[in-house]
């Protein structure tokens, strides 16, 4: 089953990688720009305008969750490392404390006698696997391999190249004027994304297809409309 997931995802190559931030920073960019075109349309703003606070949104909120990402995966990397020299000190310092400990983590996992002794002495052989396991075990910490910096941009990419979606239509309008429902094909390639991006998400989550889809359409949908009936009373209340 394993080796099915795995394959399965493999198809992404190494982009599957930070699969997971291109996910949810276009789940976020579909749903907020859509909620803004909603709002909009149901404020019965002018296309330019609706527009602007489109394309404002899209660039300040994907800017904002861009470096929300970084400066969260950097500081997990941060703790991570300032934890680990710590380990290293302890058991260039401490060893034998450091070394009933481990003996201690795998004797609880079922080592026994010599079989104990075999193990705790090919551990404590290497500094490197030594700390790793004091991390791992003592800590419950493990390096995350993926660069801060590729998470935020992934999360900026994503949340530009789906939240551009909902856009589309009204900026095709803008500067090629035709006489369609702007806001019914808007929603229907918004809704596209989110089949898309739910797509994605079940594969990222490793869950169904059909539970991924219809979570993040509807999510997309509530917001819609909450957004449409705050645009519609606002524009009654201010006109």
């Amino acid at each position: 089953m394993e080796s099915e997931i795995h394959l399965e995802n493999s198809r992404f190559g190494k982009l599957q990688d930070y699969l997971k931030e291109f996910v949810y920073g276009g789940i976020d960019g579909a749903v907020t720009t859509f909620a803004v075109v909603a709002g909009g349309f149901g404020a019965n703003l002018d296309t330019g305008i609706l527009l602007i606070l489109g394309f404002a949104n899209l660039l300040a909120d994907g800017f904002s969750m861009s470096v929300g990402a970084y400066l969260a995966a950097k500081s997990e990397r941060d703790t991570y490392d300032k934890h680990e020299k710590i380990e290293y000190w302890e058991i260039e310092n401490l060893p034998e404390i450091e070394r009933a400990e481990i003996e201690e983590i795998y004797a609880a996992k079922g080592f026994k006698g010599e079989l104990l002794q075999q193990v705790v002495d090919h551990i404590c052989a290497d500094k490197k696997l030594w700390v790793d396991e004091m991390m791992k075990d003592e800590l419950g910490m493990m390096r995350d391999p993926k660069s801060p910096f590729k998470i935020g941009l992934a999360t900026f990419a994503s949340f530009l190249v789906v939240g551009l979606i909902p856009l589309t239509v009204y900026l095709w309008n803008f500067f090629f004027p035709t006489p369609i429902n702007l806001f019914f094909w808007t929603s229907l390639l918004t809704g596209l994304a989110f089949f898309l991006v739910g797509w994605l998400k079940s594969t990222v989550n490793q869950t169904s297809a059909l539970r991924g889809i219809s979570e993040t359409v509807l999510l997309g949908l509530l917001a819609a409309v909450v957004a449409y009936f705050v645009g519609d009373v606002l524009e009654q209340f201010f006109t």
